[in-house]
């Protein structure tokens, strides 16, 4: 059988292949779907590649599979790991680390300010495979970047390093990384002015360095060999979906609650209203990634959150025994239930650290209300991914319930969103699929979240 794409999307823990074709025409079609666990500890992810095209052949019941192209995703190998590095927490810093977890890395270590030498042994311990550095606004502050440049020039690691600070300093970092192993990469300001955020070319600049740099997993040289298209991190590709969904269907957010992390990727301008009374300039796309809301790898937090006793006269099933035995795969009836609660908890709570807030402020004038945080008041779509949304019977009444639960002071959405799931569990792969075919993309968006 001949398929126009492939994409793989390769996980720290399971590879999956889809399958798409008739790719170049108004009616493109999902084909497929086939998986294997990610060959990382046999020392080479490309064996689990082949394993998930093979799983798709039999699942589609045909003889061999041809593609055209194959693009792909990856967290494998601890996905994109990054450090950062600016001047000042609330500026310089935030605007670096929002367009990291924006482009779908993993950061290890923030810093503000000139790096201290137990920062430099940090930076050595992670490894990373990205180092970005940033601070001062354009002809502001020069010395703490520059600082910072020639310490991490030094610790002689082979890491390409992106420098997204003062233009004025430009110069000055190509000079101190000119003779270093680290391939250095600039580009403009993350923060150019003072409450202006400039987040895109640098998070496109991270994923272009990840495509480039992706060697680190074992086998992926070969993998890189089999790919026609970019391969980009998997979270970036969510972030990328979801901005495809914002551009064509509306100011979206969108939940990937997975065994191990639960993301929430928001993507909108906010309204008029709150964006006069912001403290901080906010992305219009924005991620957050909670390590801690796993349902499966962290199911016993997500427990501990709720309460074992609660837990058990809500659903009146024996909590112990599903944390000690539990199933990347609930299938009874109770397990169904048990993951189902716990992932109507992670929505929620992600969604409150995700979201802002109004505080009042009081002084000699009297009462000021101001406004902190991501603007999430004009989503008018909610939309859910991730094997607890797609594959659980209930996906859609979770993130009901879950935008029911309105408070005065968070700038939540209003309850009269419309509400999707990701049926086919495609939104990683159409993130990668926009890149190159942009109108297929959206076409088979709309197709795996039944949007007429």
């Amino acid at each position: 059988m001949k398929i126009n794409v492939l994409v793989a999307e390769i996980g720290s823990t399971t590879t999956v292949v889809n399958g798409f074709e008739n790719i170049n025409t108004p009616c493109p079609r999902f084909v497929g779907q086939g998986q294997a666990p990610t060959s990382v500890l046999e020392g080479d992810v490309n064996i689990g590649l082949q394993e998930a095209i093979e799983d798709l052949r039999k699942n589609l019941n045909v003889d061999n599979i041809e593609y055209d192209e194959m693009l792909a995703t990856s967290s494998a190998a601890g996905g994109l790991k990054m450090t950062v590095h600016g001047l000042v927490y609330d500026m310089t810093v935030r605007a670096a680390r929002e367009a990291a977890l924006g482009a779908g890395a993993n950061i290890h270590l923030v810093t503000g300010g000139k790096l201290k030498r137990t920062d430099l042994k940090k930076i050595k311990e992670v490894n990373p495979n990205i180092i970005l550095i940033a601070g001062g606004v354009d002809y502001g502050e020069r010395d703490t970047a520059l600082y910072n440049a020639e310490l991490i020039a030094d610790l002689d690691l082979d890491v390409p390093v992106i420098y997204a600070g003062n233009i004025e300093n430009q110069e000055e970092i190509k000079e101190i990384f000119s003779d270093k192993k680290n391939k250095l990469y600039i580009v403009e300001n993350v923060y150019p002015k003072i409450d202006q955020l400039n987040i895109e070319p640098t998070r496109r600049a991270i994923q272009d360095v990840f495509e480039e740099h992706i060697v680190h997993a074992p086998g992926m040289q070969k993998v890189r060999s089999m790919i026609t298209g970019p391969i980009i991190p998997t979270p970036g590709a969510v972030m990328e979906a979801s901005m495809l969904f914002k551009e064509n269907l509306g100011d979206s957010i969108t939940f990937d609650v997975g065994g191990a992390t639960t993301d929430l990727h928001s993507v909108t301008e906010g309204s008029e209203e709150i964006n006069r009374i912001l403290l901080s300039p906010e992305p219009i796309a924005k991620r957050t990634v909670e390590g801690d809301l796993g349902v499966y790898v962290n199911m016993a937090n997500i427990v501990e959150k709720i309460g074992k006793d609660k837990l058990s006269k809500e659903l009146g099933i024996d909590i112990e025994k599903l944390v000690i035995d539990k199933k990347p795969i609930p299938r009874t009836a109770d397990e169904i239930k048990f993951v189902e609660r716990l992932t109507l908890e992670a929505v929620l709570v992600a969604l409150e650290r995700h979201v802002g807030k109004l505080r009042n402020l009081y002084g000699p004038g009297g009462k000021t209300t101001v406004a902190e945080g991501k603007d999430l008041s004009n989503v008018r779509c909610v939309v859910g991914t991730g094997g607890a949304l797609t594959r659980l019977p209930n996906g859609i009444n979770i993130l009901k319930e879950a935008i029911r639960r309105n408070s005065s002071q968070l700038l939540l959405p209003k309850e009269e969103v419309d509400i999707f799931i990701d049926n086919h569990y495609i939104m990683a792969s159409l993130g990668v699929l926009s890149k190159r075919y942009p109108g297929a993309a959206l076409c088979l968006m709309k197709q795996s979240m039944d949007i007429k």
